[in-house]
């Protein structure tokens, strides 16, 4: 058999060879790194036998994939060191993710020091270094072995499997696992790990399942590679928007209010003004977009109308009960029925078209509990969001804009290198979830491709992930800790005219229905807000502090000059504040330091007398005297431009 290789070398053998062993033939080296292959396309396991002609690439730690098996045969170990240190425990499923893997236990949670002591388990299960093997049973031999084991779990999982699904189990040691695989060859190949965390998860993801206790881990090749990532995530937590935003009170939330309530406090309130100021000006003045203000709320007619009765009630907050008040209203979770009113309110032309629709919408969704997550999961939130009414021949290229405003948006903010793109489809495996004929659904979404393609804007798909009436972009980006999140949506409506009877009189005076999109050109603001926390550490853009400089007079003696100074900050447009407690100066900057504070402005009997201000920086540091109007002439430009200058010196420098 011919075995063609990643290069393109080839290697012939007489017979059937596990792919291990090939890898060995290759290079002693390699095979000590292997940790699982592909063969023609597939991943598979080093155990399996190849014995025909086939493309072989032998995956290590370098290899996503390759890194997925490593990671896996961990939270093999870490299944096998919890059944050693509490037997009673219960096994649920334990994948490998991106930054390492977790497994899922029936079981009490788990402290630190808990974890400790089965990391310690998980380095002597490791050292005595047995080997994984491989091996399938029957559909009912193995749902009774599984019972016997005590291993409810695993019992469903296999019950769920297909009818013809071949059911594997690999084996270490005295402990079994249910796993389709691939896995390292022996647990001694496993050089570096930390349990990072316990937290709970439900079983299958649902609210409505038994709560578990998941463990977090992480493996590498290299204690220098386990070292990096950990003081990695030390930097995560500096940067948890979910940390770093109450500490500089940007929000906070409240029990007696409610989960996903968040209250913006005045610095992020003015954070959020700031941008939607800018949105809104942005929108109107440039890119012809014309603003409406529509209710908060509405009778449940027109989500009847629209299909979100049908297919998003569980979504919204529904107030009163169909089956006895006479009228049954819901807070609105998206603005789209309401502009289609405005749109109708009035006859259109073919020559009206397109009509852009932009308001600045809060929503309400009633997201799961176990969702909420500080300001990017919430169930009160504002966004950017609009809607085209163009005609069919308009379609493209409005689509082809609403992306350029996203990327524009996004350029702005300093964001535009930190996402991804994401083609969300229809499932045509599950038709009832969607209104429309699947030729519509094709159609759409293969002019997205085209879109997409003709930008040459990279992308994936992702099947079931589209709104029940059309298919959209999801510009999507991850927060520190890697979890991804849909920050911005363009979604291309080809249905929903009909159901609203919306349509212009074209050149021959007849009535022709439009096609619609759906766009945010920022997203959420509360989740851009989010966002920028993490992206920054705090340390904004000087256009979106809530505070750009402060004036810190040395003395009581300088009050009434600084006092001038913020005056003239203040005329300028600039957001300025003094510090004019009795505190020694040091101390001052310091604080200013510490509230991340672009400028400081210290003034004295030198800067008083010759009309000057000592200027501090977290871009350069100390700059030095400089005439107030020289000062703010730079800043007002910085301001204006939405420059966003980098941090050139060290916190000790400055």
């Amino acid at each position: 058999m011919k075995i063609t290789l990643k290069d393109g070398s080839a290697k012939e053998y007489a017979n059937a060879m596990p792919v291990i062993d090939i890898a060995a033939d290759i290079s002693e080296g390699l095979a000590r790194m292997a940790c699982a292959a592909e063969v023609d396309g597939k991943v598979v396991d080093l155990r399996t036998i190849v014995d025909k002609d086939c493309e072989l690439n032998i995956l290590t730690f370098n290899d996503e994939a390759g890194k997925a098996a490593y990671r896996h045969t961990t939270s093999h170990v870490l299944a096998e060191a919890v059944k050693h240190l509490y037997p009673e425990a219960k096994l649920a499923i334990g994948p490998s993710i991106d930054t390492g893997f977790y497994y899922d236990f029936d079981c009490p949670p788990f402290d630190r020091a808990a974890l400790d002591a089965l990391e310690a388990e998980m380095k002597k299960i490791i050292k005595q270094g047995a080997e994984l093997t491989r091996f399938t049973l029957p559909r009912e031999d193995a749902i009774k072995f599984m019972q016997e084991r005590e291993e409810p779990y695993k019992v469903e999982l296999i019950q769920d499997l297909p009818e013809d699904a071949e059911i594997s189990f690999y084996r270490q040691g005295d402990f079994v696992d249910l796993c389709a695989g691939p896995h390292l060859m022996s647990t001694k190949n496993i050089k570096a790990i930390k349990l990072i965390s316990s937290s709970g998860a439900y079983w299958r993801g649902s609210e409505k399942n038994k709560m578990l206790t998941r463990i977090y881990g992480t493996a590498y090749t290299k204690n220098a590679d386990l070292d990096a990532y950990l003081a990695h995530l030390e930097d995560i937590k500096k940067r948890d928007h979910n940390k770093l935003g109450r500490e500089m009170e940007l929000f906070t939330t409240v029990d007696v209010i409610g989960q996903g309530l968040p209250l913006l406090m005045p610095k992020g309130a003015k954070m959020v003004q700031t941008m939607q100021r800018w949105i809104e000006d942005l929108e109107d003045n440039e890119w012809g977009y014309v603003r409406t203000k529509t209710p908060l709320m509405a009778k449940s007619d027109l989500y009847k109308i629209s299909g979100h009765w049908d297919h998003y009630t569980d979504g919204m907050f529904v107030l009163g009960d169909e089956s006895k008040d006479k009228e049954v209203f819901a807070l609105r979770p998206m603005t789209c029925p309401f502009q289609y009113y405005v749109y109708k309110a009035s006859q259109k032309s073919y020559k009206d078209l397109p009509l852009r629709y932009g308001e600045t919408s809060t929503l309400f969704r009633n997201e799961d509990s176990g969702e909420m997550h500080g300001l990017t999961r919430v169930r009160q939130f504002t966004i950017s969001e609009g809607h085209l009414v163009v005609r069919p021949d308009q379609m493209v290229e409005e689509f082809k804009k609403c992306i350029a405003l996203a990327q524009h948006c996004l350029r702005t903010l300093g964001v535009e290198e930190d996402v991804t793109y994401r083609l969300s489809r229809w499932d045509p495996e599950n038709p009832e979830k969607y209104i429309g004929e699947p030729e519509v659904w094709n159609e759409t979404e293969q002019h997205i491709r085209n879109v997409l393609n003709e930008l040459q804007i990279p992308y994936i798909e992702g099947v079931g992930e589209a709104a029940f009436y059309g298919p959209k972009i999801d510009i999507q980006a991850k927060n520190v800790y890697g979890k991804e999140d849909t920050m911005i949506t363009i979604q291309w409506d080809a249905l929903l005219a009909e159901q609203f009877d919306m349509y212009y009189i074209d050149q021959n005076g007849d009535k022709v229905r439009p096609y619609i999109i759906h766009r945010t050109s920022m997203g959420c603001y509360e989740r851009t807000l989010a966002w920028l926390i993490e992206k920054y550490a705090g340390q904004f853009p000087t256009w979106l502090c809530p505070e750009q400089v402060r004036v810190l007079p040395i003395s009581e003696k300088y009050n009434a000059y600084a006092e001038t100074v913020l005056k003239e900050l203040k005329a300028n447009g600039i957001l300025a504040t003094v510090d004019d407690r009795a505190e020694k100066i040091g101390y001052k900057i310091r604080e200013t330091r510490l509230a991340r504070i672009p400028y400081m402005l210290v003034v004295g009997q030198k800067e008083e007398e010759e009309g000057v201000v000592s200027v501090r920086s977290r871009f350069l540091g100390d700059e030095g005297q400089k005439p107030l109007s020289e000062f703010i002439s730079a800043v007002c430009k910085e301001i204006r431009t939405k420059e966003i200058r980098k941090v050139e010196v060290s916190e000790e420098s400055k």
